[in-house]
C-alpha cells in the first residue's frame, strides 16, 4: 500500500522549491500523496513574525489547485497552543482520513541534527516515518549522537529513509523581500499564488 507523505511547514509563502521537492519526494518514495500542512503555531518559531494563517493556508490551497498528488491540511488551525509535530500526526491519525496507509513525514536536511529538540522527540518517530530530504553531497549526523535520544533501531531508520532532492534556489525569505522592494516573483511562486499576494497586498 502506497503511503502518504506530510509536509509542515509556515509556507510564508508556498513557493516552487517546496513543490518541486515534495514531488520528488513522492516519486522516489512511492507515495500517493502528500499533505501540506501549513503550520499555526510553530514551536521554534514562536514571537516570529509570521503572515496571517488564512492567507497562508489559501495560498498553499490556490498552488496545488487541480493537482491530485497534493492535498492542504488546516488541522493545526483548529487547537490552541504550539503546533507540535507529533499532535499533529496523532490527529491525522485520528481523523482516519488516510486509512492504514504509513504517514511519512518529510523534514529537511537541517532539521536532522536538531530534532531531538523536538517535543516528544523519541515519540516521534516511532508514531511516524520520518524521512530526511536531502541535497547531493549532504553529510548525515554520526548515528550514535542519533541513538543518544531515539535508540539504536530508530538512529538507524533516521539515516536510511534520507532521499535525494534537486537543489531548488529559492526561499520564503527572498519572495517575500523581492515582493517588499517591488521586484518580480513569477517562476518563483505558482501563479495562482503571485496574483493572489498581489490582490491582497501581502509582503509591502
Amino acid at each position: 500500500m502506497a503511503g502518504v507523505g506530510l509536509l509542515g511547514g509556515s509556507f510564508d509563502p508556498i513557493h516552487f522549491g517546496h513543490l518541486i521537492s515534495a514531488r520528488s519526494c513522492a516519486e522516489q518514495l512511492g507515495l500517493e500523496r502528500v499533505v501540506l500542512i501549513p503550520s499555526a503555531v510553530p514551536p521554534h518559531k514562536r514571537g516570529a513574525p509570521m503572515t496571517d494563517g488564512a492567507h497562508r493556508l489559501e495560498m498553499a490551497r490556490r498552488a496545488v489547485d487541480g493537482d491530485e498528488l497534493f492535498e492542504v491540511c488546516d488541522v493545526e488551525f483548529h487547537r490552541s497552543g504550539p503546533s507540535y509535530t507529533i499532535d499533529t500526526i496523532a490527529e491525522i491519525q485520528r481523523l482516519g482520513t488516510h486509512g492504514a496507509r504509513e504517514l511519512c513525514w518529510l523534514i529537511g536536511a537541517d532539521t536532522l541534527p536538531e530534532l531531538h529538540t523536538w517535543h516528544r522527540a523519541a515519540e516521534l518517530v516511532q508514531q511516524a516515518r520520518i524521512v530526511t530530504v536531502v541535497r547531493p553531497g549532504w553529510s548525515p549526523p554520526p548515528k550514535a549522537e542519533l541513538a543518544k535520544w531515539a535508540g539504536e533501531e530508530s538512529a538507524v531508520k533516521l539515516l536510511r529513509d534520507c532521499v535525494i532532492t534537486p537543489a531548488i534556489g529559492i526561499s520564503a525569505t527572498e519572495i517575500r523581500d523581492r515582493v517588499r522592494t517591488g521586484k518580480s516573483i513569477r517562476n518563483l511562486v505558482p501563479e495562482p499564488v503571485r496574483s493572489y499576494i498581489d490582490a491582497t497586498g501581502l509582503y509591502r
